[in-house]
């Protein structure tokens, strides 16, 4: 399943064996929500070096349904893309849909020991996923690495509440793994735990036990401050057998991975690189571009000279800029083309620096421009 081949202090250099190919590590997954990376094709995938995806059974679950990809045999067929594909539980839509509101009402959501009853956003019908329905759902779609259903805390959240998700995020565990039928499937466990040192703890001893393929750090990303996320990351990797892969689950600005992968994560996935590429938001590595600015509109040079993608091979900030300003669906396209490649090579970067033992030299580089605004 996994293979540690190097380490340069606590990053990691490593290979994950999977049904649908063998994946370098550190990686990034985009993510696929709906069987589909917005503004991509998997040919595109490819093109930009793209190892694995991402697919959300809460959404795909909704639709088009299991049924319709039953049909195909799973979602690889069905979405094209032959690479490994990890799916989540659809754990953290289901939750945050509790933020949300459905025709003016507030969103029902009702968490109870035996699953959690939702209102699809759709069509406000309800819903009740159990751990068990959450894996038959993914062994439906045939992905290569399935997540437990789990339950997402809130930052801040009371320290009683977040013992409590802890408690049945951990038996809805051991239901997820009865229920598993699959041999060909890898179910990772998720360590929750809110942002209680204490709890995180006590979260990673008792999912460990269970002797999964791999472990997942949730419950990130939702609100809380740069610093909590580093240093609950940090304590995690600290504590996870060194044996098995590490998933960051949601996160993924340049910066947080390159500090992630410093504590010692392996797989990352994120909607940043395409949902900022659609408003505007290109990474470069001199910095970041907003390429609404008026600045760019006489630019002749490419988005990034230091760059091989489609986009910079072809066009220049001028023409990139024209296009999102007049809402052309290409400017989505090249944008994303850009943003996943960009993420792809950093990813490459980052594996060849550990081989090397200069991550830290890569790593200070990095950050020195990656959030800066050119």
């Amino acid at each position: 399943m996994f293979e540690l081949l190097k380490k340069d202090s606590k990053a990691r250099r490593g290979r994950l064996f999977t049904p649908h190919g063998t994946v370098e590590t550190p990686v990034f997954m985009p993510v696929g929500t709906q069987g589909t990376v917005k503004a991509m094709t998997p040919a595109l995938l490819k093109e930009v070096k793209t190892q694995m995806i991402l697919g959300n059974t809460y959404h795909l679950y909704l639709r088009p349904g299991v049924e319709i990809i039953s049909l195909f045999g799973g979602l690889h067929r069905f979405s094209g893309w032959e690479g490994p594909i990890l799916t989540d539980s659809g754990g953290y839509q289901v939750f945050s849909l509790a933020k949300g509101r459905f025709k003016g009402r507030k969103a029902k959501v009702k968490v109870t020991d035996e699953g959690v009853e939702f209102q699809d956003h759709l069509a406000g019908d309800l819903h009740f996923f159990t751990p068990e329905k959450v894996i038959e759902i993914q062994e439906i779609l045939g992905s290569d690495i399935i997540m437990p259903l789990d339950e997402c805390v809130e930052y801040p959240v009371d320290k009683n509440y977040a013992r409590e998700a802890l408690e049945r995020t951990l038996r809805w565990l051991d239901r997820s793994i009865k229920a598993k039928k699959r041999e060909d499937q890898a179910l990772f466990g998720i360590v929750q735990g809110a942002f209680f040192e204490d709890l995180r703890k006590e979260a990673v001893e008792r999912t460990v036990d269970r002797d999964l393929p791999g472990y997942a750090i949730g419950g990130l990303s939702v609100g809380e401050p740069k610093e909590v996320l580093y240093e609950i990351t940090s304590l995690v990797c600290e504590l996870l057998p060194e044996e098995k892969p590490r998933y960051l689950m949601g996160v993924g600005k340049p910066e947080d991975i390159i500090l992630a992968v410093e504590a010692g994560v392996d797989m990352f996935d994120c909607v940043v690189p395409t949902r900022n590429a659609r408003t505007g938001t290109l990474y470069t590595s001199q910095g970041v571009v907003d390429i609404r600015h008026e600045k760019y509109k006489k630019d002749t040079t490419p988005l990034d000279p230091e760059c091989d993608c489609y986009t910079c091979r072809n066009f220049s900030r001028a023409y990139l800029r024209h296009l999102f300003v007049s809402q052309e669906i290409t400017a989505y396209v090249l944008n994303t083309i850009h943003n996943l490649h960009f993420y792809n090579t950093l990813m490459e970067k980052i594996r060849k620096a550990i081989e090397e033992g200069s991550f830290h030299e890569l790593k200070n580089q990095i950050l020195d421009k990656v959030s800066c605004k050119i």
